[in-house]
């Protein structure tokens, strides 16, 4: 699990430290976070939003503008869609993704969860979700936030990345063992 002097060592890390501290003080840690999960959302669904925040081409104040528009139609509260506006001022919409991570990491840390990045090949379900986070309390002590995502070239199976901790039980990952064996 990284810590939080570990965030703040990266560039995102210190925005992230930067906005969690502002929700923390605002008392809305939980909304900036639903926002930041939607704008999450939309960086993985939408190759235009995604060539918005990584072009190196728009103008501070154009992207400054083209990203409280997006914002403000998705709904994001008020303190995030400012912290996207000072993103945009300072060039830094690339860093988004990290940025979310971070925040995650930050607010896991501040509810004494640990967070789990698990891979599958195919969309979990809620109730798999909620037997896996269960299954993995049990491991390591504390609730645990599962953050799902989806990678068919695993074929089947799981990969769960706890912190530094990596449980690999992949059919990919068996193949390749496998296929290592047959070589001799």
């Amino acid at each position: 699990m990284e810590t939080n002097s570990g965030i703040q060592a990266s560039l995102s890390g210190r925005y992230a430290v930067a906005l969690f501290d502002l929700a923390r003080d605002a008392q809305s840690l939980d909304t900036v976070a639903d926002s930041l999960a939607g704008l999450k959302a939309a960086v993985a669904q939408s190759p235009d939003f995604k060539g918005l925040i990584n072009s190196p081409v728009l103008r501070r104040d154009a992207a400054g503008k083209t990203i409280s528009a997006v914002a403000s139609s998705m709904g994001t509260d008020p303190l995030t869609t400012k912290f996207l506006g000072v993103l945009a001022q300072n060039r830094r919409l690339s860093q988004l993704p990290a940025v979310i991570r971070a925040y995650e990491t930050l607010l896991s840390n501040h509810k004494g969860e640990a967070r789990a990045e698990v891979t599958s090949a195919h969309p979990l379900t809620k109730t798999q979700i909620t037997a896996l986070a269960k299954s993995l309390k049990a491991r390591v002590g504390r609730d645990v936030a599962v953050d799902a995502k989806v990678d068919p070239a695993i074929l089947g199976g799981l990969v769960v990345k706890i912190g530094s901790q990596m449980i690999d039980s992949s059919i990919r990952t068996r193949l390749n063992s496998l296929a290592q064996a047959m070589k001799g």
